[in-house]
Protein backbone atom coordinates (compact mmCIF):
# COMPACT_ATOMS: atom_id res chain seq x y z
CA UNK A 1 0.00 0.00 0.00
CA UNK A 2 1.51 3.28 -0.81
CA UNK A 3 0.39 6.56 -0.09
CA UNK A 4 1.35 10.50 0.87
CA UNK A 5 1.08 10.89 4.41
CA UNK A 6 1.83 14.32 6.27
CA UNK A 7 3.36 14.44 9.48
CA UNK A 8 2.29 17.70 11.62
CA UNK A 9 4.29 18.40 14.81
CA UNK A 10 6.85 21.50 15.78
CA UNK A 11 8.64 19.12 17.60
CA UNK A 12 11.98 17.72 14.69
CA UNK A 13 12.59 14.42 16.77
CA UNK A 14 8.69 13.64 16.90
CA UNK A 15 8.78 14.15 12.89
CA UNK A 16 11.82 12.20 12.25
CA UNK A 17 10.68 9.48 14.02
CA UNK A 18 7.52 9.23 12.59
CA UNK A 19 9.26 9.92 9.28
CA UNK A 20 11.54 7.07 9.79
CA UNK A 21 8.89 4.18 10.62
CA UNK A 22 6.80 5.17 7.83
CA UNK A 23 9.20 5.82 4.98
CA UNK A 24 10.13 2.09 5.98
CA UNK A 25 6.69 0.83 5.15
CA UNK A 26 6.99 2.87 1.32
CA UNK A 27 4.75 5.39 2.39
CA UNK A 28 5.80 8.82 0.82
CA UNK A 29 6.17 11.27 3.55
CA UNK A 30 5.60 15.55 3.96
CA UNK A 31 6.15 17.27 6.81
CA UNK A 32 5.25 20.24 8.62
CA UNK A 33 6.20 22.18 11.95
CA UNK A 34 2.85 24.11 12.49
CA UNK A 35 -0.53 24.06 11.58
CA UNK A 36 -0.78 27.18 8.66
CA UNK A 37 2.31 25.23 6.81
CA UNK A 38 -0.26 21.96 7.07
CA UNK A 39 -3.10 24.06 5.81
CA UNK A 40 -1.48 25.12 2.77
CA UNK A 41 0.21 21.98 2.20
CA UNK A 42 -2.95 20.31 1.93
CA UNK A 43 -4.78 23.16 -0.22
CA UNK A 44 -1.59 22.36 -3.04
CA UNK A 45 -0.69 19.04 -2.79
CA UNK A 46 -2.44 15.59 -2.87
CA UNK A 47 -2.40 13.81 0.75
CA UNK A 48 -4.01 10.95 1.59
CA UNK A 49 -3.91 10.96 5.09
CA UNK A 50 -2.42 13.79 7.75
CA UNK A 51 -0.48 12.42 11.22
CA UNK A 52 -1.31 16.06 13.80
CA UNK A 53 0.03 17.58 16.56
CA UNK A 54 -2.28 19.06 19.16
CA UNK A 55 0.24 21.22 20.91
CA UNK A 56 1.44 23.09 18.69
CA UNK A 57 2.42 27.14 18.23
CA UNK A 58 0.14 29.56 16.40
CA UNK A 59 -3.06 27.32 15.85
CA UNK A 60 -3.26 24.33 17.72
CA UNK A 61 -4.18 20.67 16.19
CA UNK A 62 -8.15 21.12 17.04
CA UNK A 63 -8.54 24.21 15.03
CA UNK A 64 -6.13 22.83 12.04
CA UNK A 65 -8.74 19.91 11.99
CA UNK A 66 -11.73 21.91 12.02
CA UNK A 67 -10.87 23.61 9.16
CA UNK A 68 -9.52 20.79 7.03
CA UNK A 69 -13.18 19.17 7.45
CA UNK A 70 -15.01 22.35 6.95
CA UNK A 71 -13.41 22.98 3.08
CA UNK A 72 -14.56 20.57 1.02
CA UNK A 73 -11.24 20.44 -0.53
CA UNK A 74 -9.58 18.74 2.33
CA UNK A 75 -12.91 17.42 4.25
CA UNK A 76 -12.39 13.59 2.99
CA UNK A 77 -8.62 13.74 3.97
CA UNK A 78 -8.39 11.22 7.26
CA UNK A 79 -6.74 12.84 10.40
CA UNK A 80 -4.99 11.19 12.97
CA UNK A 81 -4.02 12.91 15.87
CA UNK A 82 -0.68 12.39 17.69
CA UNK A 83 -0.35 13.52 21.13
CA UNK A 84 0.70 13.30 24.70
CA UNK A 85 -2.66 14.29 25.13
CA UNK A 86 -4.57 11.21 26.97
CA UNK A 87 -7.69 12.96 29.53
CA UNK A 88 -10.87 11.74 27.82
CA UNK A 89 -11.70 15.53 27.32
CA UNK A 90 -9.01 16.04 24.77
CA UNK A 91 -10.39 12.66 22.90
CA UNK A 92 -14.05 14.77 22.85
CA UNK A 93 -12.81 17.33 21.89
CA UNK A 94 -10.79 15.69 18.88
CA UNK A 95 -13.63 13.87 17.97
CA UNK A 96 -15.92 16.97 17.64
CA UNK A 97 -13.25 19.01 15.61
CA UNK A 98 -13.85 15.60 13.02
CA UNK A 99 -10.46 13.76 13.78
CA UNK A 100 -11.15 10.28 12.83
CA UNK A 101 -8.48 8.41 14.86
CA UNK A 102 -5.96 9.01 17.60
CA UNK A 103 -2.58 8.04 18.65
CA UNK A 104 -1.00 8.44 21.82
CA UNK A 105 2.97 9.61 22.61
CA UNK A 106 5.18 7.55 22.65
CA UNK A 107 3.83 6.13 19.73
CA UNK A 108 4.12 2.37 19.32
CA UNK A 109 4.79 1.12 15.74
CA UNK A 110 2.32 -1.56 15.55
CA UNK A 111 -0.26 0.41 16.35
CA UNK A 112 1.10 3.56 14.07
CA UNK A 113 1.10 0.86 10.69
CA UNK A 114 -2.10 -1.17 11.86
CA UNK A 115 -3.90 2.66 12.00
CA UNK A 116 -2.65 4.57 9.12
CA UNK A 117 -3.75 1.11 7.00
CA UNK A 118 -6.65 0.91 8.48
CA UNK A 119 -7.88 4.58 7.47
CA UNK A 120 -5.92 4.50 4.03
CA UNK A 121 -8.06 1.65 3.18
CA UNK A 122 -11.30 4.07 3.91
CA UNK A 123 -9.99 6.67 1.92
CA UNK A 124 -9.19 4.50 -0.78
CA UNK A 125 -12.99 3.45 -1.15
CA UNK A 126 -14.21 7.18 -0.40
CA UNK A 127 -12.01 8.26 -3.12
CA UNK A 128 -13.62 5.58 -5.94
CA UNK A 129 -17.33 6.91 -4.62
CA UNK A 130 -16.52 10.63 -5.28
CA UNK A 131 -14.89 9.79 -8.37
CA UNK A 132 -18.07 7.65 -9.53
CA UNK A 133 -20.36 10.56 -8.15
CA UNK A 134 -18.62 13.16 -10.25
CA UNK A 135 -18.24 10.90 -13.56
CA UNK A 136 -22.11 10.02 -12.55
CA UNK A 137 -22.70 14.02 -12.52
CA UNK A 138 -20.96 14.48 -15.66
CA UNK A 139 -22.94 11.58 -17.31
CA UNK A 140 -26.61 13.08 -15.61
CA UNK A 141 -27.29 9.53 -13.78
CA UNK A 142 -26.63 11.23 -10.91
CA UNK A 143 -30.19 9.91 -9.36
CA UNK A 144 -29.58 6.51 -10.76
CA UNK A 145 -26.02 5.92 -9.21
CA UNK A 146 -27.95 7.05 -5.84
CA UNK A 147 -30.44 4.82 -5.95
CA UNK A 148 -30.09 2.48 -2.81
CA UNK A 149 -27.67 4.05 -0.63
CA UNK A 150 -28.00 4.35 2.87
CA UNK A 151 -27.33 7.05 5.53
CA UNK A 152 -24.04 7.26 6.13
CA UNK A 153 -24.71 8.77 9.55
CA UNK A 154 -27.50 6.63 10.46
CA UNK A 155 -26.66 3.87 13.84
CA UNK A 156 -24.25 1.43 13.57
CA UNK A 157 -25.09 -2.13 13.67
CA UNK A 158 -22.54 -3.87 15.67
CA UNK A 159 -22.46 -7.34 17.11
CA UNK A 160 -20.54 -7.74 20.02
CA UNK A 161 -18.99 -11.39 20.71
CA UNK A 162 -17.41 -11.27 24.60
CA UNK A 163 -17.53 -13.73 27.20
CA UNK A 164 -18.79 -11.88 29.87
CA UNK A 165 -21.67 -9.83 31.51
CA UNK A 166 -20.28 -6.94 33.46
CA UNK A 167 -17.64 -6.29 30.02
CA UNK A 168 -20.52 -6.56 27.74
CA UNK A 169 -22.53 -3.61 29.66
CA UNK A 170 -19.90 -1.74 29.57
CA UNK A 171 -19.11 -2.08 26.05
CA UNK A 172 -22.96 -1.70 25.18
CA UNK A 173 -23.12 1.68 27.30
CA UNK A 174 -20.12 3.39 25.53
CA UNK A 175 -21.36 2.16 22.11
CA UNK A 176 -25.30 3.81 22.73
CA UNK A 177 -24.83 7.06 21.47
CA UNK A 178 -24.05 5.67 18.12
CA UNK A 179 -24.82 2.29 17.72
CA UNK A 180 -27.48 -0.81 18.11
CA UNK A 181 -25.43 -3.59 19.77
CA UNK A 182 -26.57 -7.05 19.89
CA UNK A 183 -23.99 -8.91 22.58
CA UNK A 184 -23.62 -12.71 22.48
CA UNK A 185 -21.21 -15.06 24.34
CA UNK A 186 -21.60 -17.86 22.35
CA UNK A 187 -18.90 -17.47 19.67
CA UNK A 188 -20.80 -19.90 17.09
CA UNK A 189 -24.16 -18.55 17.85
CA UNK A 190 -22.10 -15.19 16.82
CA UNK A 191 -20.84 -16.18 13.86
CA UNK A 192 -24.59 -17.69 12.51
CA UNK A 193 -26.05 -14.56 13.70
CA UNK A 194 -23.41 -12.52 11.37
CA UNK A 195 -24.35 -14.51 8.81
CA UNK A 196 -27.87 -13.89 8.85
CA UNK A 197 -28.27 -10.25 10.11
CA UNK A 198 -26.90 -7.16 8.45
CA UNK A 199 -24.15 -6.07 10.60
CA UNK A 200 -21.78 -2.85 10.75
CA UNK A 201 -19.25 -4.25 12.66
CA UNK A 202 -18.16 -7.26 14.86
CA UNK A 203 -16.31 -6.68 17.75
CA UNK A 204 -14.59 -9.88 19.25
CA UNK A 205 -13.37 -9.04 23.04
CA UNK A 206 -10.46 -11.74 23.76
CA UNK A 207 -11.66 -12.53 26.64
CA UNK A 208 -13.07 -16.34 26.62
CA UNK A 209 -11.62 -18.92 29.13
CA UNK A 210 -11.85 -21.83 26.60
CA UNK A 211 -11.73 -20.46 23.17
CA UNK A 212 -9.63 -18.92 21.24
CA UNK A 213 -10.93 -15.68 19.82
CA UNK A 214 -8.83 -16.00 16.57
CA UNK A 215 -10.72 -19.09 15.22
CA UNK A 216 -13.88 -16.79 15.09
CA UNK A 217 -12.34 -14.19 13.57
CA UNK A 218 -11.26 -16.36 10.61
CA UNK A 219 -14.80 -18.24 10.39
CA UNK A 220 -16.06 -14.78 9.83
CA UNK A 221 -13.37 -13.97 6.85
CA UNK A 222 -14.09 -17.76 5.42
CA UNK A 223 -17.62 -17.23 4.76
CA UNK A 224 -19.22 -15.57 1.77
CA UNK A 225 -21.72 -13.51 4.02
CA UNK A 226 -19.43 -12.27 6.10
CA UNK A 227 -16.41 -11.79 4.23
CA UNK A 228 -16.07 -8.15 3.91
CA UNK A 229 -17.47 -7.22 7.80
CA UNK A 230 -14.82 -5.19 9.46
CA UNK A 231 -13.92 -6.81 13.04
CA UNK A 232 -12.41 -5.59 15.85
CA UNK A 233 -10.95 -7.11 18.17
CA UNK A 234 -10.26 -6.52 22.25
CA UNK A 235 -6.63 -7.70 23.71
CA UNK A 236 -4.92 -7.17 26.80
CA UNK A 237 -2.08 -5.45 26.87
CA UNK A 238 0.94 -6.75 25.50
CA UNK A 239 -0.78 -8.99 23.57
CA UNK A 240 1.21 -8.37 20.31
CA UNK A 241 1.20 -11.90 19.18
CA UNK A 242 -2.42 -12.15 19.13
CA UNK A 243 -3.06 -9.20 17.27
CA UNK A 244 -0.41 -9.06 14.89
CA UNK A 245 -2.19 -12.86 13.93
CA UNK A 246 -5.48 -11.37 13.66
CA UNK A 247 -4.04 -8.59 11.36
CA UNK A 248 -2.77 -11.36 9.40
CA UNK A 249 -6.17 -13.27 9.71
CA UNK A 250 -8.00 -9.90 8.10
CA UNK A 251 -9.06 -8.23 11.30
CA UNK A 252 -9.10 -4.46 10.33
CA UNK A 253 -8.61 -3.08 13.84
CA UNK A 254 -7.96 -3.87 17.73
CA UNK A 255 -7.93 -1.65 20.71
CA UNK A 256 -6.38 -2.24 23.93
CA UNK A 257 -8.19 -2.99 27.34
CA UNK A 258 -8.56 -1.38 29.55
CA UNK A 259 -11.11 0.40 26.94
CA UNK A 260 -11.30 3.91 26.56
CA UNK A 261 -15.14 4.69 25.38
CA UNK A 262 -13.86 7.54 23.75
CA UNK A 263 -11.36 5.77 21.84
CA UNK A 264 -13.95 2.60 21.17
CA UNK A 265 -16.72 4.97 19.65
CA UNK A 266 -13.91 6.40 17.47
CA UNK A 267 -12.48 3.02 16.29
CA UNK A 268 -16.42 1.92 15.64
CA UNK A 269 -17.49 4.65 13.98
CA UNK A 270 -14.13 4.42 11.43
CA UNK A 271 -14.90 0.98 11.02
CA UNK A 272 -18.84 1.17 10.37
CA UNK A 273 -18.11 4.22 7.70
CA UNK A 274 -15.66 1.65 6.11
CA UNK A 275 -18.28 -0.96 5.96
CA UNK A 276 -21.16 1.46 4.33
CA UNK A 277 -18.21 3.10 1.55
CA UNK A 278 -17.73 -0.36 0.75
CA UNK A 279 -21.40 -1.64 0.78
CA UNK A 280 -21.99 1.56 -1.50
CA UNK A 281 -18.56 0.99 -3.69
CA UNK A 282 -19.74 -2.47 -4.69
CA UNK A 283 -23.19 -1.67 -5.45
CA UNK A 284 -22.08 0.99 -7.72
CA UNK A 285 -20.03 -1.15 -9.17
CA UNK A 286 -23.47 -3.30 -9.73
CA UNK A 287 -25.09 -0.08 -10.74
CA UNK A 288 -22.70 0.47 -13.32
CA UNK A 289 -22.54 -2.54 -14.73
CA UNK A 290 -26.15 -2.88 -15.20
CA UNK A 291 -26.36 0.97 -16.82
CA UNK A 292 -23.64 -0.88 -19.46
CA UNK A 293 -25.51 -3.56 -20.41
CA UNK A 294 -29.21 -2.71 -19.90
CA UNK A 295 -31.77 -0.91 -21.92
CA UNK A 296 -33.01 1.68 -20.30
CA UNK A 297 -36.57 2.10 -22.20
CA UNK A 298 -37.45 -1.98 -21.73
CA UNK A 299 -34.96 -3.40 -18.96
CA UNK A 300 -34.00 -6.52 -21.46
CA UNK A 301 -30.11 -6.51 -21.85
CA UNK A 302 -28.64 -4.48 -24.93
CA UNK A 303 -26.81 -5.60 -27.76
CA UNK A 304 -23.53 -5.33 -26.29
CA UNK A 305 -24.43 -7.95 -23.80
CA UNK A 306 -25.82 -9.86 -26.42
CA UNK A 307 -22.90 -10.15 -28.48
CA UNK A 308 -20.56 -11.09 -25.67
CA UNK A 309 -23.27 -13.77 -24.03
CA UNK A 310 -24.18 -15.41 -27.29
CA UNK A 311 -20.62 -15.92 -27.68
CA UNK A 312 -20.24 -17.77 -24.56
CA UNK A 313 -23.59 -19.66 -25.55
CA UNK A 314 -22.65 -20.76 -28.61
CA UNK A 315 -18.78 -21.89 -27.67
CA UNK A 316 -20.67 -23.91 -24.95
CA UNK A 317 -23.29 -25.41 -26.78
CA UNK A 318 -20.32 -26.64 -29.40
CA UNK A 319 -18.19 -28.22 -26.69
CA UNK A 320 -20.88 -29.98 -24.69
CA UNK A 321 -22.73 -31.22 -28.53
CA UNK A 322 -25.81 -29.30 -27.08
CA UNK A 323 -28.92 -27.81 -28.77
CA UNK A 324 -28.76 -23.64 -29.44
CA UNK A 325 -31.54 -21.71 -30.65
CA UNK A 326 -31.63 -17.88 -31.43
CA UNK A 327 -35.32 -16.39 -31.94
CA UNK A 328 -35.02 -12.43 -33.69
CA UNK A 329 -38.53 -11.04 -33.69
CA UNK A 330 -39.71 -7.45 -35.10
CA UNK A 331 -42.90 -5.51 -33.70
CA UNK A 332 -45.27 -5.47 -37.45
CA UNK A 333 -45.96 -1.74 -38.75
CA UNK A 334 -43.93 -0.07 -35.76
CA UNK A 335 -43.59 3.08 -37.79
CA UNK A 336 -47.20 3.24 -38.31
CA UNK A 337 -47.46 3.59 -34.44
CA UNK A 338 -44.90 6.27 -33.91
CA UNK A 339 -46.12 8.47 -36.81
CA UNK A 340 -49.63 8.10 -35.26
CA UNK A 341 -49.09 8.30 -31.80
CA UNK A 342 -45.70 9.87 -31.50
CA UNK A 343 -42.73 8.63 -30.01
CA UNK A 344 -44.17 8.61 -26.59
CA UNK A 345 -46.72 5.94 -27.73
CA UNK A 346 -44.09 4.25 -29.53
CA UNK A 347 -41.92 3.70 -25.94
CA UNK A 348 -45.23 2.30 -24.27
CA UNK A 349 -45.55 -0.02 -27.15
CA UNK A 350 -42.02 -1.33 -26.85
CA UNK A 351 -41.96 -1.19 -23.17
CA UNK A 352 -45.19 -3.65 -23.08
CA UNK A 353 -43.62 -5.70 -25.92
CA UNK A 354 -40.92 -6.49 -23.44
CA UNK A 355 -42.95 -6.95 -21.10
CA UNK A 356 -44.74 -9.68 -22.55
CA UNK A 357 -41.55 -11.16 -24.00
CA UNK A 358 -39.97 -11.31 -19.91
CA UNK A 359 -43.47 -13.27 -18.90
CA UNK A 360 -43.50 -15.62 -21.65
CA UNK A 361 -39.78 -16.77 -22.08
CA UNK A 362 -38.19 -19.25 -19.49
CA UNK A 363 -35.72 -19.10 -16.90
CA UNK A 364 -32.98 -20.01 -18.82
CA UNK A 365 -33.54 -18.10 -22.17
CA UNK A 366 -31.80 -14.80 -22.85
CA UNK A 367 -33.86 -11.76 -23.94
CA UNK A 368 -32.49 -8.72 -25.49
CA UNK A 369 -33.44 -5.63 -27.21
CA UNK A 370 -31.76 -5.43 -30.23
CA UNK A 371 -32.28 -2.35 -31.79
CA UNK A 372 -35.57 -0.05 -32.70
CA UNK A 373 -38.46 -2.61 -32.59
CA UNK A 374 -36.78 -5.84 -32.98
CA UNK A 375 -35.57 -8.26 -30.26
CA UNK A 376 -33.97 -11.23 -29.21
CA UNK A 377 -34.37 -14.65 -27.39
CA UNK A 378 -31.14 -16.86 -26.85
CA UNK A 379 -32.25 -20.19 -26.13
CA UNK A 380 -30.00 -23.06 -24.44
CA UNK A 381 -30.19 -26.47 -24.99
CA UNK A 382 -33.60 -25.75 -26.65
CA UNK A 383 -33.57 -28.03 -30.10
CA UNK A 384 -35.39 -26.01 -33.09
CA UNK A 385 -39.15 -27.61 -32.40
CA UNK A 386 -39.31 -26.57 -29.22
CA UNK A 387 -37.42 -23.28 -30.14
CA UNK A 388 -40.42 -22.75 -32.70
CA UNK A 389 -42.87 -23.53 -29.65
CA UNK A 390 -41.49 -20.71 -27.63
CA UNK A 391 -41.81 -18.28 -30.75
CA UNK A 392 -45.73 -19.63 -31.02
CA UNK A 393 -46.39 -18.72 -27.52
CA UNK A 394 -45.04 -15.48 -27.47
CA UNK A 395 -46.44 -14.80 -30.75
CA UNK A 396 -50.14 -15.76 -29.02
CA UNK A 397 -49.05 -13.47 -26.53
CA UNK A 398 -48.32 -10.54 -28.38
CA UNK A 399 -51.56 -10.59 -29.98
CA UNK A 400 -54.31 -12.05 -27.56
CA UNK A 401 -54.59 -8.88 -25.64
CA UNK A 402 -54.28 -4.93 -26.83
CA UNK A 403 -51.13 -2.46 -26.10
CA UNK A 404 -53.44 -0.11 -24.07
CA UNK A 405 -51.73 3.36 -23.83
CA UNK A 406 -51.67 4.73 -20.95
CA UNK A 407 -51.36 8.42 -21.83
CA UNK A 408 -53.81 8.54 -24.16
CA UNK A 409 -56.32 5.62 -23.27
CA UNK A 410 -56.07 4.01 -26.82
CA UNK A 411 -56.19 0.41 -27.30
CA UNK A 412 -53.74 -0.79 -29.73
CA UNK A 413 -54.09 -4.52 -31.51
CA UNK A 414 -50.25 -5.24 -31.94
CA UNK A 415 -48.87 -8.40 -33.68
CA UNK A 416 -45.20 -9.36 -34.60
CA UNK A 417 -43.03 -11.78 -37.08
CA UNK A 418 -40.73 -14.48 -35.37
CA UNK A 419 -37.78 -15.83 -37.56
CA UNK A 420 -35.79 -19.04 -34.97
CA UNK A 421 -32.74 -20.68 -35.74
CA UNK A 422 -31.07 -23.81 -34.20
CA UNK A 423 -27.02 -24.14 -34.34
CA UNK A 424 -26.65 -26.91 -36.52
CA UNK A 425 -23.81 -28.66 -38.65
CA UNK A 426 -23.33 -26.04 -40.74
CA UNK A 427 -23.60 -23.05 -38.90
CA UNK A 428 -19.98 -22.65 -37.01
CA UNK A 429 -20.17 -19.39 -35.87
CA UNK A 430 -22.80 -17.27 -33.88
CA UNK A 431 -22.84 -14.64 -36.55
CA UNK A 432 -23.68 -17.26 -39.13
CA UNK A 433 -26.69 -18.40 -36.21
CA UNK A 434 -27.92 -14.85 -36.03
CA UNK A 435 -27.86 -14.70 -40.04
CA UNK A 436 -30.04 -17.80 -40.23
CA UNK A 437 -32.58 -16.28 -37.99
CA UNK A 438 -32.73 -12.87 -39.47
CA UNK A 439 -33.54 -14.56 -42.94
CA UNK A 440 -36.37 -16.60 -41.30
CA UNK A 441 -37.46 -13.35 -39.83
CA UNK A 442 -37.44 -11.73 -43.19
CA UNK A 443 -39.63 -14.46 -44.55
CA UNK A 444 -42.28 -14.26 -42.19
CA UNK A 445 -42.43 -10.21 -42.51
CA UNK A 446 -42.72 -10.85 -46.73
CA UNK A 447 -45.20 -14.14 -46.17
CA UNK A 448 -47.59 -12.06 -44.54
CA UNK A 449 -46.20 -11.36 -40.76
CA UNK A 450 -47.56 -12.35 -37.57
CA UNK A 451 -46.12 -15.54 -38.04
CA UNK A 452 -43.14 -17.49 -37.09
CA UNK A 453 -40.63 -19.24 -39.63
CA UNK A 454 -37.89 -21.41 -38.66
CA UNK A 455 -34.45 -21.61 -41.06
CA UNK A 456 -34.43 -24.09 -43.64
CA UNK A 457 -32.45 -27.34 -41.93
Amino acid sequence: MTARILVVDDIPANVKLLEARLLAEYFDVMTAADGYTALAICERNQVDLILLDIMMPGIDGFEVCERLKASRKTAHIPVVMVTALDQPADRVRGLKAGADDFLTKPVNDLQLISRVKSLLRLKTLSDELRIRADTAHTMGIDDLMRAGEGRIDEAGQILLVDGRANSQERIIKALKPVADVLALSDPQAALFEAAESPFDLVIVNANFDDYDPLRLCSQLRSLERTRFLPILIITEQGADEMVVRALDLGVNDYIIRPVDPNELVARSLTQIRRKRCNDRLRASVKQTIELAVTDPLTGLYNRRYLDNHLNVLFNRSMARGRPLSVLITDIDRFKQVNDTYGHDGGDEVLREFANRVRSTIRGADLACRYGGEEFVVVMPDTSPEIAATVAERLRAAVESAPFRLKHSGEALNVTASFGIASRMGSVLTPDQLMKQADLALYEAKNTGRNRVVAAAA
